[in-house]
């Protein structure tokens, strides 16, 4: 019976570590999205100001 305790105690302890390990896969899955999202925002973002300033750009040195 005691066997039977510790090897239950073991199947715990391996249960709780399993979980554990998820719970840290899971958080950097999570920081890398998010890294990834904010990246790609970022991008975004300069691509745009790039594509309405170098026409205004253009069009106002053209003017003059």
């Amino acid at each position: 019976m005691g066997t039977n305790q510790k090897l239950t105690a073991k199947q715990k302890a391996e249960r709780i570590k399993a979980a554990q390990e998820r719970e840290a896969r899971e958080k950097a899955r999570r920081e890398a999205a998010a890294r990834t999202k904010k990246i790609f925002t970022v991008v975004v973002c300069v691509i745009l100001v790039l594509a309405l300033g170098i026409p205004t750009i253009a069009l106002s040195v053209l003017s003059m």
